[in-house]
C-alpha cells in the first residue's frame, strides 16, 4: 500500500527495450504524474551530486570522461558485465533515487502517480505501489530498438539484454501486463483498458485546464489553446500539413506515433484551427519543439498563448526549466521572447547536466534554443 494518502501508486516495470516509457507516457496523457526513476539514477552521479564522489571514490577516475562527469557509457559496460559491480552501483544509487522519488510524489498534486524503474521488483520502491504493470516486448524487438534508438552497436545491446533477468520474472509479479510488440495505437489500447479496469474510478477523471474545458472561442479575436489528446491525431496533422513550411506531410498514424513521445497542444483562434505545438516532460525538463501557427493569427499572441499553457502544465508536473526550440522566422522575435521571460542559449551554458543532455538531444541546425527557469529548488541539488 501506498505510502502518500489518497494517491493510487502503478509500479511500471520491464527490461530493456520493452517500451516503458512509451507506455508511462501513455498513462501520463491519461491524467497520472510520472517519475523515471531511472532518470533520477542519472541525475544521481551528476557531477557535484550526491553519488557523483562515492562512484569515482569506488570505481575509478576512469570511469570520468573529458568534461568530468561520469561516462554512463563506460560504467554500464562494466557493471552489467560484473554482478557484484552491480550491486555496489545499486548500493550507492538506490537511496538517492528514492529519496528523489519521495519528493516528488508527495508534491504532486495527481492522484495517481506512476513509478517507472526498471529495477523497481528488486528495490523497496515496490512497496509503494498499489499495482504493478510490466511491459513485454520479444528479445530481437528488444535488440533492434536498442540498435536504433539508442545507437547501441548490436553486440552491446545483446549484452544489454542477455545480462538482465528473464522477462518471466517480472511478469510473475504483474497485475497488468502490456505486450509492447505491435502500433502505438494497439499498445495504447492495452493501456486505456488497463487504466480503466484498475485504476480506481474515482481517480480516472482528473480536473481539466479552462481552456481544455472548452471547444470553441466564445469571442471573435479570442485564442485558446487546449491539449490534444490520442483521438485528436487526424486533426493535429492536418493542422501540421496545413501550417508546415517545409513541405513534409504527416499522417494520423506518424502523429498517433508521436504521442508515444510527446504531447500536443492545439491552438483555436475565431472558431477553428490556429496552430499545434508538440512538447514533452523528461527528467523535469520540458522541451517545446514543433510549433506551427497559421500566419493569419496574431504572432505575439499564439506564441504567448502555447508557452503560457505549456509552462502551467510544466510546472504542474514540477519541472525544473523549459527549452523551447524555435524555428527561425520566430526566433527574430526577441521582443515576444524577452516577455515571456526567456532568452536564447548555447548548450554549454546551461549550467545542468540533465538541462544540457535534454537540449542536446532535441537540437536542430534549423533552430534556435530560448531558455527558462521554471523553479530554483531541485532534486538531488548539489551538495
Amino acid at each position: 500500500m501506498t505510502k502518500w494518502a489518497g494517491k493510487y501508486v502503478i509500479g511500471l516495470t520491464g527490461n530493456i527495450g520493452t517500451g516503458k516509457s512509451v507506455v508511462r507516457r501513455m498513462l501520463e496523457h491519461l491524467g497520472a504524474y510520472g517519475i523515471d526513476a531511472d532518470a533520477l539514477s542519472h541525475r544521481a552521479i551528476a557531477r557535484g551530486a550526491p553519488g557523483y564522489q562515492p562512484i569515482v571514490s569506488t570505481f575509478g577516475r576512469w570511469v570520468l570522461g573529458p568534461d568530468g562527469e561520469i561516462d554512463r557509457s563506460k560504467l554500464g559496460r562494466l557493471v552489467f558485465s560484473d554482478p557484484e559491480a552491480l550491486i555496489t552501483l545499486e548500493r550507492i544509487v538506490h537511496p538517492l533515487v528514492n529519496q528523489a522519488v519521495n519528493f516528488l510524489a508527495q508534491r504532486a498534486g495527481q492522484k495517481v502517480i506512476v513509478i517507472e524503474a526498471i529495477k523497481l521488483l528488486e528495490s523497496s520502491l515496490v512497496a509503494n505501489c498499489d499495482s504493478v504493470w510490466v511491459t513485454y516486448a520479444a528479445p530481437q524487438i528488444q535488440i533492434a530498438r536498442l540498435v536504433q534508438k539508442r545507437r547501441m552497436s548490436e553486440a552491446d545491446a545483446r549484452q544489454r539484454v542477455s545480462a538482465q533477468p528473464p522477462q518471466e520474472e517480472k511478469i510473475s509479479a504483474a497485475s497488468v501486463v502490456i505486450r509492447n510488440e505491435l502500433t502505438f495505437e494497439d499498445t495504447w489500447r492495452q493501456v486505456l483498458a488497463a487504466w480503466q479496469r484498475d485504476v480506481p474510478e474515482a481517480l480516472q477523471s482528473t480536473p481539466a485546464a479552462a481552456s481544455e474545458t472548452q471547444t470553441a472561442a466564445s469571442r471573435p479575436g479570442e485564442i485558446l489553446v487546449r491539449r490534444g489528446r490520442p483521438r485528436d491525431s487526424e486533426e493535429i496533422a492536418g493542422i501540421i500539413n496545413r501550417f508546415n513550411k517545409d513541405g513534409r506531410k504527416v499522417t494520423r498514424d506518424d502523429v498517433m506515433a508521436s504521442f508515444g513521445e510527446k504531447a500536443f497542444l492545439m491552438l483555436q483562434y475565431n472558431n477553428r484551427a490556429g496552430g499545434v505545438m508538440g512538447w514533452k516532460v523528461e527528467n523535469l525538463v520540458a522541451r517545446a519543439t514543433d510549433i506551427y501557427l497559421d500566419p493569419a493569427i496574431p504572432v505575439d499572441q499564439a506564441i504567448s498563448a502555447l508557452i503560457v499553457e505549456m509552462e502551467r502544465s510544466s510546472r504542474d508536473l514540477q519541472c525544473e526549466a523549459s527549452l523551447v526550440f524555435v524555428p527561425s522566422e520566430l526566433a527574430n522575435l526577441t521582443n515576444i521572447w524577452q516577455a515571456l521571460g526567456y532568452e536564447p542559449r548555447k548548450l554549454d551554458t546551461l549550467v545542468v547536466q540533465a538541462w544540457q543532455e535534454a537540449a542536446e538531444e532535441t537540437k536542430s541546425a534549423s533552430t534556435t534554443l530560448f531558455f527558462k527557469q521554471l523553479r530554483v529548488d531541485r532534486v538531488l541539488r548539489p551538495i
